[in-house]
């Protein structure tokens, strides 16, 4: 087995044993970026000198006996992770040349951890985008099938995951931007609960529907890198200060006993057969695994899409107002004027999808337009959120498809934004809610193409989540699969 096909848990037993180092493995994860990049284009940034670097340090701490869980193990980020002295872009041009004076609190946590970071990754810009073509570096290309989106917008993320050219990344989720793309790339990703990892150092889109979470082969590297990063942090104003548990204590416990949701509202016309008919198997085998399968209804579920798109644009509308061309980023200036350099350079910084969003958020914001749109979504957010409440009265933790169809054909949907918003449909609720979800593999399509399964959990609770999945993932062989690259 090549050493870029091992996961994070076999990494540390080689580690331990003494079988690898941590130079060998990021030596073997930087050659096989450079194999396989120019197909994929899922890194902005690559950082040879500084990944060898920190992994001769890992090596020399393992030797001195200060090992923690991800010393010496290669990860990468999405380029919306600010690092210190390493460009960060979130994919636009108005960052293009940022170099950031500090590590954001995720980052600092894996460093800390002895993590090596081997890149950054591409993205949709400003984490606006459900296929990864919004961005300025262009789009990334799904492993599986490079003529098919990898998903958005942590599409970096997930490819490069699933082409194997880091054991884990870093990737944010604002409506489904982690779990979309690990489906349609055939990787676990998780959506922690809002306020469970620090957002401290991570560019905002929508800050109250913004999270961080890891992208991984597996459900065990998943609990790894969670329990990396999760906790309080005095920086972020919306981390809440709850204890973080042991997420691989009782990862094996199984499902027997356990309910599972099934809401009507997400298997509906429109999702493709060969979803269904995987998500129907999965349930299938966790009936097998002794899990009861409990009917449940989430009523407000068809506000959700609606309702997202304003709050988000919204709040996206005042997180972009920094980029002015003043204080940092990009600067176009013709010497006419204040307001003509904040136009000139916001022109030519933002992508068209960046623009689209701001002027809908800007709108709803207006005078006279904010009690009949933002006020009323707040409303319908707070429904949405009770509807999972009351769920979760009933059952342990819900199971639906992650998106309607499989991985899409780059370009399909470009000319169509508002059926490029309907790809995240399954997903946003739980960002709307705050509550916890996972993409994990369940099946493949005639054609090839992975496809994902959901689980959503009561807000901080992960650790049950990741045992649900794990029960999956061990009873079935989706995730063993990966693409021929």
């Amino acid at each position: 087995m090549k050493l870029t096909d091992l996961t994070i848990h076999e990494m540390q037993q080689q580690l331990a044993a003494g079988t690898t180092t941590s130079v060998a493995l990021t030596e073997a994860f930087l050659a096989r970026i450079h194999a396989t990049d120019e197909q994929l284009n899922a890194f902005i940034t690559v950082c040879d000198a500084e990944a060898l670097q920190a992994a001769q340090a890992a090596d020399e701490q393992r030797s001195a006996g200060n090992v923690q869980p991800l010393t010496g193990i290669p990860v990468a980020l999405k380029d919306i992770f600010v690092t210190r002295g390493i460009r960060t872009t979130c994919a636009s041009k108005i960052l293009g040349d940022y170099l950031p004076p500090y590590n954001g609190t995720a980052v600092a946590k894996l460093k800390e951890q002895g993590a090596v970071i081997v890149g950054k990754l591409n993205m949709d810009e400003f984490a606006m985008g459900s296929s990864n073509e919004n961005s300025a570096f262009g789009p990334v290309r799904n492993p599986w099938n490079t003529a098919c989106v990898p998903g958005g917008s942590s599409g970096g993320s997930a490819a490069c995951v699933a082409a194997h050219q880091a054991a884990a990344t870093l990737g944010t989720d604002t409506g489904g931007s982690i779990r979309q793309p690990a489906a349609h790339c055939g990787v676990v990703g998780l959506k922690p609960s809002y306020g469970r990892v620090s957002r401290y150092g991570v560019i905002a889109y929508a800050s109250s529907l913004d999270q961080v979470g890891p992208l991984t082969r597996d459900v065990h590297d998943c609990a790894i890198m969670l329990g990396a990063v999760a906790g309080y942090d005095a920086l972020d104003s919306t981390s809440v200060d709850v204890a973080v548990p042991d997420y691989l204590a009782n990862l094996a416990d199984g499902v027997a006993g356990k309910k599972i949701g099934l809401p009507k509202e997400y298997f509906i016309a429109g999702v493709d057969a060969e979803v269904k008919q995987a998500v129907h198997a999965a349930v299938d085998k966790y009936r097998e695994l002794g899990a009861e399968i409990v009917e449940i209804s989430l009523p407000h579920t068809k506000y959700a899409v609606a309702c997202y798109y304003v709050i988000a644009t919204a709040e996206a509308s005042s997180n972009l107002a920094r980029y002015d061309g003043v204080r940092y980023g990009q600067r176009v200036d013709n010497g006419t004027g204040l307001n003509d350099m904040y136009t000139q350079t916001r022109v030519a910084g933002f992508g068209d999808e960046v623009k689209r969003r701001i002027m809908l958020g800007t709108y709803v914001l207006s005078s006279g337009y904010y009690d009949a749109y933002y006020l009323k979504a707040q409303k319908v957010r707070a429904l949405i959120q009770q509807d999972f409440n009351a769920a979760f009265e009933q059952v342990d933790c819900i199971l639906t498809p992650v998106a309607p169809t499989a991985a899409f054909g780059l370009g399909d949907k470009t000319a169509d934004p508002l059926h490029m918003y309907l790809s995240d449909i399954f997903t946003l609720s739980a960002n709307l809610a705050g509550i916890c979800g996972i993409s994990q593999p369940c099946g493949m399509t005639a054609t090839g193409l992975p496809i994902g399964l959901q689980l959503l959990g009561r807000a901080f609770g992960e650790q049950e989540l990741l045992q649900t999945a794990y029960a999956f993932e061990q009873a079935t062989d989706w995730h063993c699969a990966q693409p021929e690259l």
